[in-house]
């Protein structure tokens, strides 16, 4: 199993702090460098400054949002991100929600299945440098009936194959992704439910697709909180306003997939506690209605040790690269954690 690091979004007053966390996760030998986006800082930017400043680790969107761009621009910037940064780009790629898709983007969030297997057929043919044509539902290249023709890419890619990953939570989607993509972009992973809500959907979409798990990159990512074992409570409690939003606030109340996988995962009861007190302003409360189970669950927290028996788990259920976001209100605070999960991967026997 690999480590990876996922800076999350940029622009929250941590930039600087930001790069040199990515520096020293290429200095440890770190796989994967991720960045998001949301309605903020755009990741595609975000990664051409880490790429530039460091040598050996790949750079990864988690995300490039589908609504934010046509696919035939998703297939420029990841070729000249592939260019630029001696092929160390990964493409992830995800739909966004309805409320940042029909909001910030004005794109209709409907039938994003279908939607997502077009757009990644349309970026994988532009990225073969083919004359780009295509008819589908949602997507016709060129126009018919107009001066459009069809047009290859002229830039070259460093490599053939640019690996495209997708973030998934929902079963069909996960199903999906198994059949079309080459990794999954996974969050709020519970390594003793990851077989039930992640990894059979992704086996079933591989099988469809006539392959197995095999080189596919199953890639949660994971908050750390580095401490004492005999203080998980206030290690977990640094994870509460992020469980929070996103359980609680990350959708509407019919439309939140990270609400539904904390259902699946038996939490229905505290999922909707959540998502109630969260929608009508009181954060603090959601916060406060959070599970330490639920959050010891799916982050990493306590000593070297115990999180090395956490990682063993997890690389049982199936992951292939261990994303982590280190928790710490200080740099100092964050390498440390950041080296943790090195050693702690080496006490586990996965390095």
């Amino acid at each position: 199993m690999q480590l990876g690091i996922n800076l999350g979004y940029w622009g929250a007053g941590m930039d600087a702090d930001n790069l040199a966390v990515a520096q020293e996760a290429d200095r440890l030998g770190y796989a994967v460098c991720w960045a998001a986006e949301a309605y903020g800082s755009d990741a595609a930017t975000v990664l051409s400054w880490v790429a530039a400043q460091t040598e050996r680790i790949d750079v990864g969107s988690a995300i490039f949002q589908i609504p934010a761009r046509q696919p035939a621009m998703t297939a420029m910037t990841a070729a000249t991100l592939d260019s630029l940064s001696g092929g160390r780009f990964r493409l992830g790629l995800g739909v966004s929600g309805p409320q940042v898709s029909e909001g910030w983007y004005g794109v209709k969030f409907d039938k994003p299945l279908a939607r997502t297997r077009e757009y990644v057929e349309i970026v994988r043919k532009a990225m073969t440098r083919e004359r780009l044509t295509y008819e589908g539902q949602h997507w016709t290249l060129p126009l018919p009936g107009g001066p459009g023709k069809p047009i290859k890419l002229t830039v070259h890619p460093e490599r053939e194959h640019i690996p495209l990953y997708i973030a998934a939570i929902g079963p069909k989607n996960l199903e999906q992704t198994g059949e079309i993509a080459d990794g999954a972009l996974v969050i709020f992973p519970s390594a003793e439910h990851l077989e039930e809500t992640t990894v059979k959907h992704l086996r079933a979409g591989r099988e469809k697709a006539g392959k197995t798990l095999d080189g596919f990159d199953i890639c949660p990512t994971l908050p750390l909180a580095l401490g004492d074992d005999k203080d998980l409570a206030t290690l977990a409690d640094t994870f509460r306003p992020y469980t929070a939003l996103y359980v609680g606030g990350m959708g509407s109340p019919k439309q939140n997939f990270y609400n539904q996988l904390a259902q699946r995962m038996g939490y229905e009861q505290e999922a909707a506690e959540i998502q109630t007190k969260y929608l009508s302003g009181d954060k603090q409360g959601a916060a406060a209605a959070v599970p330490q189970d639920l959050i010891d669950q799916t982050a990493l927290l306590g000593s070297v040790d115990r999180i090395a028996d956490r990682m063993k788990a997890y690389a049982a259920a199936g992951v292939t690269t261990l994303s982590l976001a280190p928790a710490g209100f200080t740099l100092d605070e964050r390498l440390a954690s950041l080296r943790a999960g090195t050693e702690a991967l080496e006490r586990a026997g996965l390095a």
